[in-house]
């Protein structure tokens, strides 16, 4: 088992805790983690979007000017693509894009990406995070004492709801439950802050 500093509030070191290999001690699958990160992206589209093709348009029955004689190209329709109000060519339709990935995937894949984290170091653990007043200031005071500048996502468990209410206002952090945390929110933040409690947590429920 790997090793890793669990930091107070206050940036000093509280102590260490061991990390289950099966969690974030795996090798790091780029192609599955790509496809893992794709299909929920695609499965966040709504798909609603939709144009009419030149033959949904009203009106445009009738020939505007005889085909030969007035000196201007030959048209048969004002609705066709080339008119404004005309009809869309290969117009966007509503379509389901979601993808289907298997739960061993996504399992894999989410302990690839925080293996990742904590192979490049970018893994931060503080032992909890106890703030007076869910305000903005006292947050921005936490990570300006345990160094993180980046965009990080923070992983609380539900206990934290002031943590939560703190961060709203901060564009760099995302917060997120741990029952909730997925492939693409670690792999698009550059640090993964986590309270000890969301790693237990976290590893319970992932561990081989």
């Amino acid at each position: 088992m790997a090793e890793i500093n669990v930091y107070k509030q206050t940036g000093e070191v509280a102590g260490t805790m061991n990390l289950d290999d099966s969690v974030f001690g795996v090798e790091f699958n780029e192609a599955l983690v790509h496809q893992v990160v794709v299909a929920q992206l695609n499965n966040a589209r709504q798909g609603t979007k939709s144009t009419l093709t030149r033959t949904e348009v009203r009106g445009g029955g009738i020939k505007p000017w005889r085909q030969k004689g007035t000196g201007r190209a030959r048209q048969g329709s004002i609705r066709a693509p080339q008119w404004t109000g005309g009809g869309v060519v290969f117009a966007p339709k509503p379509r389901d894009f979601s993808q289907k990935v298997n739960k061993y995937a996504k399992r894999n894949a989410l302990v690839s990406a925080l293996s990742n984290k904590v192979s490049d170091n970018a893994l931060v653990v503080v032992d909890e995070i106890n703030l007076t007043a869910a305000k903005t200031k006292e947050m921005v005071a936490v990570l300006k004492a345990l160094n993180i500048e980046k965009r990080v996502l923070l992983v609380v468990t539900d206990a934290d709801g002031a943590v939560v209410r703190a961060t709203n206002n901060i564009p760099t952090v995302k917060t997120i439950n741990s029952s909730l945390i997925n492939v693409y929110d670690v792999m698009a933040n550059e640090k993964l802050l986590m309270t000890a409690a969301a790693v237990e947590k976290i590893q319970e429920a992932y561990k081989a």
